[in-house]
């Protein structure tokens, strides 16, 4: 079968092909450069968690070796603390006991405990890994200085011409659109991309200096200096490694000139105002004007094309962090890609992929751009509502930590991969849809790792609750209790499925059987071994509707244990 066209080498596309390649489906990156990347202090990006783990899962290179995990927040009115976040930076531990740190200091101290901390590296370091990556795998070619120009799709396929010095035509099975907000992919598929321009813009330096709160990134709104150019209501600082920060000024509506004689004159008064009166010595490295749009395409899926990342998307306002979405956007695709790769075409699935990721990134933008008039409008609730101001503070901290509508990772919890209700469901602490925990677990060799060690490898994850087992070898439980039945049942399952087990799972009681993607998502949760219901959600996940009979056969084959 021929190989997924990538149009576009940046952070997403190169993701994509990495997520490809792991589930042994080749790609063909169409790279319009010549395939190295313009080093820019002041154009960064800030990574979840999750998003982070993913990239080391891919690269081998854990992303926080390059760039800098935050101690912590800290937001500031005029001189005023309004809020103090600490990130929990305690080694070790389970996942239920980190849930349980965190409701503990949740009780003593709302901004104390924030969960992960944010990673913030600079785009051209990340790029650079993935890049390094890719030249040691066999499955990914990257065609540098080819311009796409041309998409012609059939039933068996879709052909992409390129120009340039090295152009030709390209063969392959399905081609993704990873080439940016000008993408070309979308408009030569015609699909609309409306939203609005210039929602907000940004005077940006990257600067080396020292400043009073080391590693802790900052928020300082309505600073009580504005002695030269236009007043400055929201000033951001994000830490770097090696005493390296990006400053961002939030710029007043219209297209005013950002000269550097401005620049330079907003910088030394911010530092003087954070410094006590003083401006201390700086190096400025960088600089540049960052302008946010919002923009979502009416369509992410055309046949056997389909958009990602900021072709698909854009969005950032009040901290929201386009690039992360992007990730989250190959991670969806890629298994969706592998499975249909491998094993035929299968619309539903495929399909699933922008009902899924477009609804949420679409509810992203809905809650970002209700947030805005309160926000920045001169006359909004802020200016009659006593204490609004904290309410204010408290959806910026979430849009740039990662937290609430404006930041937290997405459930798909109307997916229409989401299985039919049965009454063997129980709760745990993940509402299905939601990415689950990173628990330790046992592989089926024996050994401990972590469970999102095992994801992006187009297995489904069948993980099982089982106390008491983590201080026990394998080989004396595999074959005890409801064992030999459950994996009787994962055996029977319609694509191949891992089966996992773990001590103990946020909120689930011993027995419960966890369904997973190979995403992370969680399908469903089980009390106990339920061959037909398992057999009935790993088939709904995988786009298709429950067979009876099937299933039926699956519960017949797991035996009554």
């Amino acid at each position: 079968m021929d190989p997924v066209i990538i149009v576009g080498a940046g952070p997403v596309g190169l993701t994509l092909a990495l997520a490809l390649a792991r589930q042994e489906v080749p790609s063909v990156v169409l790279d319009e450069g010549p395939g190295k990347d313009e080093q820019r202090l002041a154009r960064t990006v800030v990574l979840r968690e999750d998003t982070a783990a993913l990239l080391t899962r891919l690269t081998g290179f854990p992303p926080t070796d390059a760039g800098l995990v935050w101690s912590g927040w800290r937001s500031v009115r005029r001189r005023q603390v309004i809020r103090n976040v600490r990130f929990d930076d305690m080694p070790g531990g389970t996942a239920s006991e980190g849930a349980a740190r965190a409701a503990g200091a949740a009780e003593d101290d709302p901004d104390a405990f924030a969960g992960p901390a944010p990673l913030h590296i600079a785009q051209h370091v990340l790029t650079s890994a993935l890049r390094a990556a890719l030249s040691n795998e066999r499955l990914v070619k990257v065609a540098v200085e080819n311009r796409l120009d041309a998409i012609e799709q059939e039933a068996s396929g879709v052909t992409a011409h390129t120009r340039g010095p090295k152009g030709t035509w390209w063969r392959g099975s399905y081609l993704i659109g990873c080439d940016g907000p000008r993408s070309t992919v979308r408009k030569l598929q015609d699909i609309r991309f409306p939203g609005r321009t210039a929602v907000e813009r940004h005077a940006v330096a990257a600067l080396r200096t020292e400043l009073p709160w080391p590693a802790e990134a900052l928020l300082h709104r309505a600073p009580p200096w504005r002695t030269s150019g236009p007043s400055a209501e929201e000033i951001t600082a994000r830490p770097l490694p090696d005493g390296v920060w990006r400053l961002d000024w939030l710029l007043p509506p219209g297209k005013d000139l950002v000269t550097p004689d401005l620049l330079v004159a907003r910088i030394r008064e911010t530092l003087a105002g954070w410094s006590s009166g003083s401006t201390p010595p700086y190096d400025l490295l960088d600089t540049g004007v960052h302008t946010v749009h919002h923009r979502l395409a009416r369509r992410w899926r055309a046949g056997r094309v389909f958009l990602a990342g900021d072709a698909a998307h854009l969005l950032g306002a009040l901290g929201t962090h386009g690039l992360d979405e992007g990730l989250r956007d190959a991670d969806n695709l890629a298994w969706k890609l592998a499975l249909a790769w491998h094993h035929g075409p299968h619309e539903g699935l495929l399909d699933s992929y922008q009902a899924e990721r477009r609804g949420l990134v679409a509810a992203r933008l809905r809650a970002a751009d209700q947030a805005l008039p309160l926000l920045r409008g001169s006359k909004g609730l802020r200016s009659y509502v006593p204490g609004s101001s904290r309410g204010h503070d408290t959806l910026l901290t979430d849009g740039h930590l990662g937290r609430g509508p404006l930041g937290a990772p997405g459930a798909y919890a109307d997916s229409p991969l989401a299985p039919p209700p049965t009454e063997s469901e129980t709760a745990v602490d993940t509402p299905p849809g939601s990415p689950v925990v990173d628990v330790r677990v046992t592989a089926e060799d024996g050994t401990f790792v972590r469970l999102r060690d095992r994801l992006g490898r187009g297995a489904l994850l069948v993980l099982l609750i089982a106390p008491g087992t983590g201080v026990w070898e394998r080989k004396h439980w595999v074959s005890a209790g409801i064992m030999p039945r459950l994996a009787a049942a994962v055996t029977a399952l319609p694509r191949p499925a891992e089966l996992l087990v773990a001590e103990s799972y946020p909120g689930a009681a011993a027995h419960t059987v966890l369904l997973i993607r190979p995403d992370g998502h969680l399908v469903t949760a089980l009390s106990g071994v339920r061959p037909a219901d398992l057999y009935a959600a790993a088939e709904a996940a995988l786009g298709g509707p429950p067979r009876p009979e099937a299933a039926a056969g699956a519960e017949a084959g797991a035996g009554t244990g």
